[in-house]
């Protein structure tokens, strides 16, 4: 029986472990999965923490089920009724601005205005600057391909007011990474697609638009089951749901916590893992579901030219900070999931997100969770520098500034990832595409997670499975 070990048990180690385990058993074939975590629970950046009424995601806190790969990953693993959609009544984006929260124009598709009059009546945009959004119209599509910034592609698009109103503060909220550096190709293709299609992003927004609507049939209810699809989904019981379903299907024995790997090497066909307590496992094939960063440091030995690719990826560190108040504290109104920070604003938090109001039973009656984010693409240096006390202040501070909330939280949860987020910077695909040939001659080592092609959930669900398909194959 191969026995093959996976190291790291993040969503995208828990993904391919099930997905071997399940494929291995269609095909009638028997394999022994390992799991080996370094840390005392599983998850990876996903955490659901539950306390006095409150539940409280310390990562992610929702999936995007167009990428349909967490869809069928849930659903195969019995929680299709436990999807949860998003409370979409309240839906909404506020950007702060010129110290004012305004709301995200309607018809604004990933910073791309498809309607004209929601513009217009925005107080967000000066008239200079949304005139020269219009002008993304006749500009002509850029000749040749190779990557480029995000920053670059944006302005000469749609001009230098939507980047930093609209553009920066959205790819920080997603990406917590620098317009400036971030790869086009790698994080926003469809844009690059669009101009060369279209000649325009207004343009080929507009006829994606079109097509679609021509396509899709009227929206039917829920199929027995499952929850009703929003943009964003969770589950019932938070993300946490997830990761705890891959460990229930693969069973206790397949997974080993406090089990951190220090190092590999090469041995016959397969490796040998060497473990912090000195232990030594043999392995038939390795898959490595951990940063780039540390999977670097675990291949070095025999492999320097996979290492030295490795540590070209870059990473920044972020923090979450969950606070709750009593209702009655917040006198200004709350509209929309939350609001986006642009750099250019001078504040120390990158975004806020109403968790109680964007998600149902998150917060006990009459209490409101709200959550914020720090460091990413700027500021985070306050991530490491900062005790959790000045952290806290910091954050209150912003939101007095942005919201005039005052009132001290009844509950205060942080939770920091150091090197926590890969940044897809320009030249990322070249880069992936080098290391990717170079790995092709170790078929029985298999890197996985969101230091490669997608930094999403869906994303890492996806790379997880098509590593376990190659195993399974060989």
């Amino acid at each position: 029986m191969p026995r093959v070990v996976i190291v790291g048990a993040g969503i995208a180690g828990l993904a391919a472990g099930v997905h071997l385990k399940a494929g291995a058993a269609a095909r009638g074939r028997s394999i022994e999965v390992l799991l080996l975590e370094g840390k005392d629970r599983i998850g990876g950046k996903i955490v659901s923490d539950r306390e006095g009424g409150y539940l409280v995601e310390g990562g992610p806190d929702s999936f995007l089920p167009e990428k349909v790969w967490t869809v069928r990953l849930a659903e195969s693993l019995g929680l299709g009724a436990e999807m949860l959609p998003s409370n979409d009544r309240f839906k909404g984006t506020f950007i702060c601005s010129r110290g004012r929260l305004h709301p995200l124009p309607e018809g604004v598709m990933l910073m791309v205005p498809t309607a004209f009059w929601p513009i217009a009546l925005s107080r967000l945009i000066t008239w200079p600057g949304k005139l020269r959004m219009g002008r993304e119209l006749f500009i002509p599509a850029r000749r040749g391909g190779g990557d480029e910034s995000l920053a670059g592609f944006v302005t000469r698009r749609l001009g230098r007011e939507c980047l930093e109103k609209i553009a920066e503060p959205l790819v920080a909220g997603i990406h917590t990474s620098d317009p400036s550096e971030m790869s086009l190709l790698a994080t926003f293709p469809r844009f690059a697609q669009l101009e060369q299609q279209s000649g325009s992003l207004i343009r080929g927004m507009l006829a994606g638009m079109r097509e679609r609507s021509r396509s899709r049939p009227a929206r039917e209810h829920a199929e027995p089951g499952r929850a009703a699809m929003t943009y964003f989904m969770s589950f019932k019981g938070g993300m946490g749901a997830l990761p705890a379903a891959c460990a229930e299907f693969l069973g206790s024995d397949a997974i080993r916590r406090d089990s951190a790997v220090v190092s590999i090497e090469p041995r016959g066909e397969g490796y040998a893992l060497t473990l912090a307590s000195g232990e030594s496992l043999e392995a038939d094939r390795v898959i490595l579901a951990t940063p780039a960063h540390e999977s670097a440091a675990l291949v070095r030995g025999f492999d320097g030219e996979l290492a030295a690719q490795l540590t070209r990826i870059r990473w920044t560190s972020v923090a979450t900070i969950s606070l709750a108040f009593r209702r009655g504290d917040i006198r200004a109104p709350l509209a929309g999931f939350g609001f986006l920070v642009p750099r250019t604003e001078g504040r120390r938090i990158n975004a806020a997100t109403y968790s109680s109001i964007k998600w149902s039973d998150r917060a006990p009656a009459e209490r409101l969770l709200l959550r914020c984010f720090v460091g990413g693409g700027h500021h985070q240096e306050l991530v490491g520098e900062l005790d959790d006390a000045c952290l806290t202040q910091t954050v209150l501070e912003e939101l007095e500034a942005i919201l005039g909330l005052s009132a001290e939280p009844e509950l205060v949860r942080i939770y920091r990832w150091p090197k926590g987020m890969p940044q897809y910077t320009v030249g990322h695909l070249e880069r992936m595409a080098a290391l990717e040939e170079h790995l092709a001659a170790r078929p029985s080592l298999q890197l996985v997670g969101s230091s490669y092609r997608g930094i999403g959930i869906g994303d890492c669900i996806h790379e997880a499975q098509l590593a376990a398909e190659r195993i399974l194959a060989g």
